[in-house]
C-alpha cells in the first residue's frame, strides 16, 4: 500500500523563504497549500511550477484564516504540520515609530501567528498528532540596533513557542521554532518599513547612517539562500523527535555560539562594533 502523501499548510509563501518553502515540500512529494494576501497578484515560481493550491489568506484577519482552512480541510481532510511564516518588519530608532507601525507589527508577526495557532490546535487534537513551525529569527534571541519592534515580536514568538512545547507534548503536537539569520530574499524592501527621522536627524542621523550597512547590498549578499531556510523547515516538519530549536543561516550560528561564548559586555561591544562602526 503506497504512503499517503502528507499536507503542509504555509502562510506568507508569495516569495522569499515562504515561497521556497512550498516549492521544496512540493519536491518532496507533499500536498502544499500556499498562502498569501493576494495570490492574484503576484506571479511567482508557485505559479510556473503549477502548485494547485495558491490561496488568499490575511493572518490579521480571522474570517480570511477560517475561509482558507475550512478549504483545505475540505480538499485534503488532514494537515499535518502549519509553517507559520508571514512576517513584517520595522527599521529605525524606536522613538521614531508611530503607534500604527507597532500595532501592525504585532497584529501580523505576533498575534497573526497566534491566530494562525488558535485555528490549528482544534485540528491537530482531534487528528492526534501534528506539527507546529513558527519561523522566528536569530533576532528572537538577540538583539540588534534599530530593530527593537522587530525583535520584541520575534521574542515573543520565542516565548509562547517555547511555552506552548509543553502544553501540547501531552497531545502528540511537536513545537518547533527556526531562528535564520540574514537571508537572500526581497524582505528587506517588501516587507521592511523604514521609520520616518527626519524630525530625529540631530541626535539619531549619525546612529541610522551607520545602521544601514545591516541593510547594505553587501550585508545581504553574504546572507543565505532562502533554500537553506527551507531545508531545514523540511527537516523540523518530519523529525521524529521532540527538538524545539533549529537555526538556519551560518551567521545565525556564529551570533548564537559567540553569545554563550563571550561574558556578555563583550558580546555587546562585538555586535555594536559589527553593525555600527
Amino acid at each position: 500500500m503506497a504512503d499517503v502523501k502528507k499536507t503542509v499548510f504555509i502562510t506568507g509563501a508569495s516569495s522569499g523563504i515562504g515561497l521556497e518553502t512550498a516549492l521544496y515540500f512540493y519536491k518532496k512529494g507533499w500536498n502544499v497549500i500556499a498562502t498569501m494576501r493576494h495570490p492574484e497578484n503576484r506571479q511567482t515560481a508557485l505559479h510556473t511550477r503549477g502548485l494547485p493550491d495558491l490561496i488568499h489568506l490575511d493572518v490579521t484577519d480571522d474570517s480570511s484564516i477560517q475561509v482558507a482552512i475550512t478549504n483545505a480541510l475540505k480538499k485534503y481532510q488532514t494537515i499535518d504540520v502549519l509553517v507559520n511564516n508571514a512576517g513584517y518588519a520595522i527599521h529605525g530608532p524606536f522613538e521614531a515609530t508611530t503607534p500604527e507601525q507597532i500595532k501592525k507589527e504585532f497584529d501580523t508577526n505576533v498575534t497573526g501567528l497566534m491566530a494562525m495557532t488558535r485555528a490549528f490546535l482544534p485540528i491537530f487534537r482531534g487528528q492526534k498528532t501534528g506539527v507546529l513551525i513558527n519561523v522566528a529569527s536569530m533576532g528572537g534571541r538577540l538583539g540588534f540596533p534599530l530593530y527593537s519592534i522587530y525583535n520584541s515580536t520575534k521574542w515573543a514568538v520565542e516565548g509562547f513557542t517555547e511555552a506552548l512545547m509543553y502544553e501540547l507534548k501531552p497531545l502528540n503536537i511537536k513545537v518547533r521554532l527556526i531562528e535564520p539569520g540574514v537571508i537572500k530574499t526581497d524582505f528587506y524592501d517588501r516587507s521592511l518599513d523604514n521609520t520616518d527621522c527626519s524630525k530625529y536627524l540631530e541626535d539619531y542621523g549619525h546612529f541610522i547612517e551607520r545602521g544601514r550597512r545591516s541593510l547594505s547590498d553587501a550585508t545581504i549578499r553574504n546572507g543565505s539562500e532562502p533554500q537553506v531556510v527551507a531545508r531545514v523547515i523540511y527537516r523540523a516538519a518530519v523529525d521524529t523527535g521532540w527538538r524545539l530549536r533549529y537555526i538556519a543561516g551560518n551567521d545565525a550560528r556564529l551570533a548564537h555560539f559567540m553569545r554563550w561564548l563571550l561574558p556578555e559586555a563583550w558580546f555587546y561591544r562585538m555586535l555594536e562594533k559589527i553593525t555600527l562602526y
